[in-house]
């Protein structure tokens, strides 16, 4: 895909992702669409081991739109950050098609892998504000992760994660997948555990009244008095 085309397609996503947007001219100051322009191109230099130059331009892009995306990342087609400010890709990180970004996202690592460093991403999969992938590891299609999350193990396609560490607390068809822009409605698993916590308190207090009424009973039959058990 030559240049013009590529500025092209860049304005069809951001113009198609972000309802802010009214026209194609203030695409040209959106910054996701500027650090792709500059990942595309230092890119291509790092496939041809242009290593110094390809960070030049790449380090240009992140003093600009202040998103830093390594030149040796892969990303495909459809790729959109919403705001972006502090988004961060490292360079072994893969990224599928049609996927979406927010702000404050990381892609990184854990620090101690060799090699394979860094996450892949699926295709259709949006990764809410703040979110933190780290590790060598898959992200499933059509998934969702959400804001302010920790991700650190492997999510099925299809999974919806939320927390910290992140959980898989929803699961969908992957092959009819639903509104990947909907950060609204996520599963809350903090209140769950809280909410199954206060009903088998409810179930073992009602359970100690219930022994008690019948342990006096059983003394009043008896013709035991007071609280002793001898």
């Amino acid at each position: 895909m030559g240049m013009l085309q590529n500025i092209r397609e860049e304005i069809r996503i951001v113009r198609e992702r972000d309802p802010a947007i009214h026209s194609s001219m203030e695409v040209l100051l959106y910054p996701s669409f500027r650090v792709m322009l500059h990942y595309r191109l230092a890119h291509k230099l790092y496939l041809k081991k242009h290593f110094f130059l390809a960070r030049y331009i790449s380090q240009r892009g992140v003093r600009k739109t202040n998103i830093e995306i390594h030149p040796g990342a892969q990303i495909g087609k459809g790729f959109f950050i919403d705001h972006g400010h502090g988004v961060v890709i490292g360079e072994t990180a893969i990224v599928g098609d049609n996927v979406t970004l927010y702000q404050g996202v990381t892609l990184g690592g854990t620090g101690k892998e060799q090699g394979k460093r860094h996450p892949t991403v699926g295709n259709n999969v949006m990764i809410s504000a703040g979110a933190k992938v780290l590790g060598s590891f898959s992200i499933g299609d059509n998934s969702k992760i959400g804001a302010g999350s920790v991700v650190l193990s492997p999510v099925p396609a299809g999974s919806t994660v939320v927390g910290v560490p992140g959980r898989v607390v929803k699961r969908i068809d992957p092959e009819h997948p639903q509104d990947t822009l909907n950060q609204i409605d996520f599963p809350d698993p903090v209140r769950e555990d809280i909410t199954n916590l206060q009903h088998a308190n409810s179930e073992l207090t009602n359970r100690l009244l219930d022994m008690e009424n019948e342990l006096r009973l059983l003394r009043k039959s008896l013709g035991v008095t007071g609280t002793s058990d001898n």
